[in-house]
């Protein structure tokens, strides 16, 4: 992680403009499921990692949650997130963290999983490539042994399937934090691009565990345009033009690692269609939603669309100082 003094990783505004753009994206009808389960990383947690005790001390205060909650809640936001933000556009309660704990009736409406600067990738395989750290413990797949583990609370054996037939499961945003780590740790861009296939595995994994355990309906969101956060903006200035998209602002080189793992991605995705035919399988995409608002600021209503939204100097009003190594756009 990293104690910022730009504390909140998204803006609820923004967030809204996101949900929006995903719904007409993906085609995605309100109303239809009568759950929700979510895994992920920061962007998706509502405060499995509060609850851990693992959360940065300044999370825990404002203006984190300051636009919607008027608390900190363990989201690593202003407001609201987009998995909130689903829950609301559905009619369903917004998710309860699963290690909040609680009993049937806590989880009717589903659980969140997802765990702040959680990775695709477990801790053996950083460890492999020498990195000086161990990431997030509460990778993807431990994820997932704690939605096996609440399925008998809320089901027989022989009715989970079909509640998960009528539950909307959201697979991420998962995997950016595989890359945030590995730069932080000041491998190179050649060397991250070599660990895409491993996170899209381990992403297509997932998928294949929860679609066998009785998932119909799974979005699988792609990669943000990491080369548009102020974090990264900040990190790698640069006095030569060719390297930032002229109509963005963003660093083109670093959007091209996201554009490389979205597109493998949807590659994968594509192969699970054709394994598992009666299964719908929806990308969403976060990049294009992104981009989107930053190439037309003003009409969402931003002024300044690549500065952090609550910092303090800078170019990018972010000042950042490491304990780890969370980037969050």
């Amino acid at each position: 992680m990293i104690s910022c003094s730009s504390p909140p990783a998204a803006s609820g505004h923004g967030l809204r403009l996101l949900i929006v753009l995903f719904l007409l994206f993906t085609g995605t009808s309100v109303g239809c499921y009568t759950s929700i389960f979510s895994f992920g990383d920061s962007i998706a947690d509502t405060g499995n990692a509060m609850y851990s005790g693992s959360i940065p001390e300044s999370v825990r205060h404002l203006p984190y949650g300051q636009t919607y909650f008027g608390l900190a809640t363990g989201r690593f936001s202003d407001g609201r997130l987009i998995v909130d933000f689903i829950a609301e556009a559905m009619g369903l309660p917004m998710l309860r963290p699963y290690l909040a704990g609680g009993n049937t009736e806590d989880f009717r409406y589903g659980a969140n999983f997802a765990f702040a600067g959680a990775t695709a990738l477990n801790a053996s395989f950083f460890e492999d490539k020498g990195f000086q750290f161990s990431p997030m413990e509460y990778f993807l797949g431990v994820q997932l042994e704690w939605f096996k583990q609440l399925l008998p609370i809320l089901c027989s054996e022989s009715n989970s399937k079909d509640i998960l037939s009528n539950s909307l499961i959201l697979v991420g945003e998962i995997g950016g934090n595989d890359y945030n780590y590995a730069f932080a740790q000041k491998k190179s861009i050649q060397e991250i691009r070599t660990y895409v296939p491993s996170v899209i595995n381990a992403i297509s994994q997932a998928v294949n565990v929860l679609i066998q355990l009785g998932a119909k309906t799974l979005v699988v969101p792609g990669n943000f345009p990491i080369g548009c956060a102020p974090a990264y903006l900040t990190d790698y200035q640069s006095t030569v033009p060719e390297e930032y998209d002229p109509q963005t602002g963003c660093i083109s080189w670093l959007n091209e690692l996201s554009e490389y793992h979205n597109s493998m991605l949807l590659d994968e995705l594509n192969q699970l269609r054709k394994v598992y035919p009666h299964t719908t399988i929806i990308y969403a995409d976060y990049y294009e939603a992104v981009l989107n608002i930053l190439r037309s600021p003003q009409q969402f209503g931003f002024k300044t669309p690549l500065a952090a939204c609550c910092g303090s100097d800078g170019l990018y009003n972010f000042n950042c100082r490491m304990q780890h190594s969370h980037y969050s756009p």
